[in-house]
């Protein structure tokens, strides 16, 4: 891996990560639809029939495989709030950045996505509890935080790239 990708739903991680990818001239990958893919359904359907204890751990093994592909990958909302995942990314070479957007910007994003199972089950106020609480997570594993609210994808990428080009992050890939 190239970069990683974490943040709260709606933050941009996916559609930063293609474009990433493309800039990079590399491989994407998305957590969420590598998991998709293993389990031949949808994340909705996996919350439903077999829980969210279930997912996590269906998301902890496709982490550890993703990180030895090549690339950049875009993690779920949850990935970097559970404490073996954490430690898998702070163990890792690859830095991980956080994309923070406000939960104005949040909202707007993720409001009317039925595809996303915690949108569906909890109301806003229990959402923006729910990012509050994931925010020291994210701190934790990150390596490099990016405020999107006010940027474009293609203004986050370049943020990235020249981050990545730094000669400190250069040693530190090596």
């Amino acid at each position: 891996m190239e970069a990683i990708l974490i943040g709260f739903m709606g933050s941009g991680k996916t559609t930063v990560g293609r474009l990433l990818a493309q800039q990079l001239q590399t491989t994407h990958a998305d957590l969420d639809e590598l998991i998709v893919a293993r389990a031949g359904q949808p994340i909705t359907a996996i919350f439903e029939q077999q829980g969210e204890a279930y997912f996590r751990q269906a998301e902890h093994v496709t982490l550890k495989a993703a990180l030895k592909q090549p690339g950049i990958l875009s993690t779920g909302g949850g990935t970097a709030t559970i404490a073996a995942n954490v430690a898998i990314l702070m163990a890792s070479s690859t830095p991980v950045i956080w994309l923070d957007a406000t939960d104005a910007t949040i909202l707007a994003r993720v409001a009317a996505d039925a595809g996303r199972p915690l949108v569906n089950s909890l109301d806003l106020a229990a959402l923006l509890q729910l990012k509050q609480q994931r925010a020291a997570w994210y701190a934790q594993a990150a390596d490099l935080v990016i405020s999107t609210d006010a940027l474009t994808p293609a203004e986050i990428c370049h943020e990235i790239v020249t981050w990545l080009a730094q000669p400190t992050q250069l040693a530190a890939q090596g």
